[in-house]
């Protein structure tokens, strides 16, 4: 039998249903609300734990690859149990506040950005199938590289598995799927801790990233929350229709 061509329109073939491919669509939008609502309750990262811990990872590699971008070291990646981490680094100071102000951002930030790329993927079900393998290898190879925390060692490593036996194990239709819900779920991390993004300081670690953006970036952290979760809206919304839209 023929196989389908790669190059259609998103999973579907030319006689797909439109109602079938709404369908899709509809159902990865409300689990975007849902996760989103969800991680706002106090059970909510228990609820979707795998998820909470995916987003953290997210979250910290976005600050990692953005110091190694401007030519900093990226030293450890810590994720911990309850669904926290932390990034260590250094950074020149040739870049000054601005390099400084973009390291902070590119934790809330990166994640939607690679979210939107995964997303997009899935208008070609190779590319899909690719990125999934792409992105379970890299999960594999930061542990090797970055992380240095006993549950990291543990949970990173086994996302990564998963992640890669969809890519290896499962039909393409729903690789197709499964690089969409987790482009999803990347672009809606930012909601992760939504009273993080307009919070100024945060514990003992010091300045919440907002509040640092305040500090090296000038405008108000409040601000900076605001613009990021809106910003992380428009490229889910925008990235779906991409990948929704006629070819």
């Amino acid at each position: 039998m023929r196989e389908p061509n790669h190059n259609i329109k998103f999973l579907f073939t030319p006689d797909t249903p439109a109602e079938l491919e709404q369908m899709g669509l509809t159902w990865l939008v409300a689990a975007a609300i849902i996760t989103a609502v969800i991680w706002q309750i106090p059970i909510g990262n228990y609820i979707l734990y795998p998820f909470s811990i995916l987003a953290t990872w997210f979250h910290e590699m976005g600050h990692g690859l953005m110091v190694l971008m401007l030519g900093g070291q990226f030293q450890k990646l810590e994720i911990f149990s309850n669904g926290s981490g932390v990034a260590h680094y250094t950074l020149s100071r040739t870049w000054g506040y601005l390099g400084m102000g973009l390291v902070a951002a590119s934790g809330p930030m990166g994640p939607p950005v690679a979210g939107a790329s995964l997303i997009l993927a899935s208008r070609s079900l190779k590319t899909a199938s690719w990125s999934l393998k792409i992105l379970g290898g890299f999960l594999l190879l930061s542990t090797l590289i970055w992380v240095r925390s006993w549950f990291g060692f543990v949970a990173i490593p086994l996302l990564g598995s998963i992640i890669l036996g969809v890519a290896l194990k499962t039909p393409l239709w729903f690789q197709g799927f499964a690089i969409q819900f987790l482009g999803v779920q990347a672009c809606i991390s930012t909601y992760h801790q939504l009273d993080y993004l307009f919070t100024y300081t945060a514990g003992p670690l010091g300045l919440s990233d907002t509040g640092q953006m305040q500090r090296y970036l000038f405008l108000p952290y409040w601000f900076w929350g605001l613009l990021m979760a809106i910003a992380s809206l428009i490229i889910l919304i925008q990235s779906l229709r991409v990948a929704y839209a006629t070819k």
